[in-house]
């Protein structure tokens, strides 16, 4: 293959144009068909040149010798251009063109001046020219070696052409470029030893990366084995495949071109090993002592320096931050611990045996300092969470007994009992919780010493802090507990008195709540005095029972004044006691013995009624017996009248109380039915002194009757005796 002095790239526009193109067809000679498309506007004769040129630079010297037959499309030019065009010919492959076809258009030029213009110059040209229409030219070439332009079935993509052949152009001069480059560089590395500082130079990285070239290659060469295939498929016969892959793009040449450089770049990668491996081992070598130097120096002293806990929660915050930079950039030199304990260990799994003493003398140092600022480092971070857990309980515990103490300083001044059991009820949910807190204080301390103590200690110390410092620290924590306990107490003590006069507060609102409730059933007594205690009994017996009830109730009564009155009486001493001169028992003692003596008239009264009652119904059963024994005294009749009488006008009276208020005992219907029982009590002793004088007037006569019979009798015996003795005597 001839060499192309002109890259696709340098002149990409023009051939974008497509002025000219090798569609990969070829004629019955087996020569190459080279298509030059005139378009309607005017042709850069110069721009046309240069394809040429350039196309005609890609072909083989063998393939050139076969010839190529030359299409010059002129259905959408003129004449004159065509003409040109073919001459043009003549000066740029005279030697190669075999035949020109020139395709006319439907409406041709004049037949007699072409015809006789081409017959004239055919000498001259070198090569034939005819002109034949499109649907003709298979007369000359096949219908598989034309595109579909001419009614062919070649496919022919120009861009994807044009793509590819700059592929091939970029692979082919970077494929160049790189095996030069690789043969300079293991050549050199055969010829002369290369130092270990030169091993490293930048020198020894080629131009290109060699793995990106022979991708490119790969998959340029699969390309074109693939178009190759399938235009083997579809041309139908020998002469129809695609000669693009093989004669074009020089299938072979790239081939070539990729073994070449995978030789070279093999050759290139075994140099490299070598050389790694000859620097890996001083590498290694010089990054374990820099963390080993980097860790037991600036890493060790930055660890020594950092014992403090701090006296608050932010202080420790502080330290827990300054502990975490301190971690990064300890991080950073684990991490290249880590990286070269690997490359340690695959180091020793290839089997250098001049080599596995060294880097195993090297890992086990590397790995036992590494390990030993871990520790430091764990550690460390253990005291800081201790110290952070400590002071976040310390700053709880404090703001949970500022809150008691906030609370127990406050005045008390709830409306209610039910809101002071609350009150109460909170203040002993608080100070449990202070007590939780205070407990949990205690344990987070002894964890903190605990950890404290622990600590890794550092190897053949010389810079060790100071017992003091860890004294100081101990006696802080002690101290903070100290304190915590103090004010706890100082806060229970100050609960304990607020509970005794909370409990006395809850003491007085009982008492004002019970009063009060007295007053309310006292006055529910009286109003069930005046309203149900109307009736006074048929006789003498129900009054009596009726009378014991009623001093019963009265005591009741009585008693439940004295009750108010106590509680009264203690309230004042609870206000006394509690210095609460705001509050006093109002109008509650007032009500109390309004009510107490409204009661105690209408008491009075109900009992003087009952005793009337009682007077009256003795009396009227005392008549009543004597009626019956027919002995009565006119005095007993005046007696049951007269209280019956005072009774009945008791009964119209009302109750006066203290305040001039009157109030009657129950309904008028009530009070009419008690005083028509007094009355019928009344007629029913008339009656019964009268039907006992008529008993009496009844008996005297009946008393008359039987003396006058028992004369009669005797009458009557005396003269039957006498006419007896008659007969005895006659």
């Amino acid at each position: 293959m001839s060499n192309v002095t002109v890259e696709a790239t340098n002149m990409l526009p023009i051939l974008k144009k497509k002025l000219a193109f090798l569609s990969g067809g070829k004629d019955r000679r087996s020569g190459l068909i080279l298509t030059i498309p005139l378009s309607s506007d005017q042709t850069s004769m110069e721009e046309l040149s240069a394809t040429l040129d350039y196309l005609l630079s890609i072909p083989s010297d063998k393939c050139k010798a076969r010839g190529f037959t030359v299409i010059v499309d002129g259905r959408k030019s003129q004449w004159n251009i065509v003409k040109t065009v073919v001459l043009m010919l003549q000066n740029v492959i005279p030697a190669e063109v075999s035949l020109v076809c020139v395709v006319k258009p439907d409406e041709f030029w004049d037949k007699k001046v072409t015809h006789f213009c081409f017959w004239k110059e055919k000498d001259r040209l070198g090569f034939e020219v005819i002109l034949v229409s499109a649907n003709k030219l298979t007369r000359y070439i096949e219908p598989c070696q034309l595109t579909d332009d001419f009614g062919g079935s070649l496919d022919y993509d120009h861009n994807d052409w044009l793509n590819k052949r700059l592929v091939f152009e970029k692979f082919t001069k970077e494929s160049t470029s790189l095996l030069d480059e690789l043969s300079i560089i293991n050549d050199s590395d055969k010829n002369s030893a290369v130092d270990k500082e030169k091993s490293a130079d930048c020198a020894l990285l080629p131009s290109f990366d060699p793995e990106t070239v022979l991708q490119t290659g790969h998959e340029l060469l699969s390309e074109l084995q693939q178009r190759r295939f399938n235009g083997s498929e579809g041309g139908g016969g020998q002469g129809a495949w695609c000669p693009m892959e093989e004669e074009l793009l020089a299938q072979p040449q790239v081939m070539k071109l990729l073994d070449s450089l995978r030789e070279q770049y093999t050759r290139y990668q075994e140099l490299c090993r070598q050389r790694n491996k000859r620097t890996q081992l001083d590498e290694i070598h010089a990054k374990v002592m820099q963390v080993v130097t980097w860790l037991q120096g600036p890493g060790s002293e930055l660890l020594k320096t950092q014992q403090a806990i701090g006296d608050s929660m932010r202080a420790a915050q502080a330290l827990q931050q300054k502990h975490e930079e301190i971690e990064s950039q300890h991080s950073e030199w684990f991490a290249v611990y880590v990286e070269l304990n690997q490359q340690i260990a695959a180091l020793l799994s290839a089997g250098e045996e001049e080599e596995v003493v060294e880097l195993k003398a090297l890992q086990q140092q590397l790995s036992d300092v590494c390990y030993q600022q871990a520790a430091q480092l764990e550690g460390r971070q253990n005291v800081l969470q201790a110290a952070q857990g400590f002071h976040s309980t310390t700053q709880e515990l404090s703001q949970l007994l500022d809150g008691l103490l906030g609370m127990l300083c406050a005045d008390v001044a709830p409306a209610d009992g039910a809101s002071i059991q609350q009150n109460l009820k909170l203040l002993e949910e608080k100070l449990q919780t202070v007590e939780a807190g205070l407990a949990s204080l205690r344990q987070k301390g002894a964890l903190l010493m605990e950890q404290m103590c622990t600590q890794p200690s550092w190897p053949l110390e010389e810079t060790e802090s100071p017992p003091g410092e860890q004294q100081d620290n101990v006696q802080h924590i002690q101290a903070v507990m100290e304190e915590m306990q103090l004010r706890k107490q100082r806060c229970e003590d100050m609960v304990d008195v607020r509970r005794l006069k909370m409990l006395q507060m809850v003491q007085l609102f009982k008492c004002e709540e019970d009063a009060l409730q007295a007053v309310e059933w006292l006055g529910e007594l009286l109003d069930a005095l005046l309203k149900t205690h109307v009736r006074l009994g048929d006789d003498s017996q129900e009054t009596r029972t009726m009378l014991d009830k009623h001093r019963k109730f009265v005591d009741v009564a009585q008693s439940t004044y004295d009750y108010g009155r106590q509680l009264l009486q203690a309230t004042v001493v609870l206000c006394q006691s509690l210095r609460c001169t705001t509050r006093s028992s109002g109008d509650t003692l007032p009500r109390l013995n309004r009510v107490w003596k409204q009661f105690s008239v209408s008491a009075e009264e109900r009992q003087q009624r009952l005793e009337l009652a009682l007077n009256f119904h003795t009396a009227a059963e005392r008549v009543r017996q004597v009626l019956q024994q027919e002995r009565v005294d006119p005095e007993s009749l005046d007696e049951v009248d007269s209280s019956g009488k005072t009774l009945l006008d008791r009964l119209t009276m009302p109750v006066i109380f203290p305040d001039g208020t009157e109030q009657y005992f129950g309904s008028p219907s009530d009070t009419a039915a008690a005083a028509e029982g007094v009355r019928e009590r009344l007629l029913l002793v008339e009656e019964r002194r009268l039907q006992l004088q008529e008993m009496r007037l009844h008996n005297d006569e009946e008393e008359e009757e039987e003396e006058e019979e028992e004369e009669e009798e005797e009458r009557t015996g005396q003269e039957s005796i006498a006419k007896q003795e008659t007969s005895y005597q006659h």
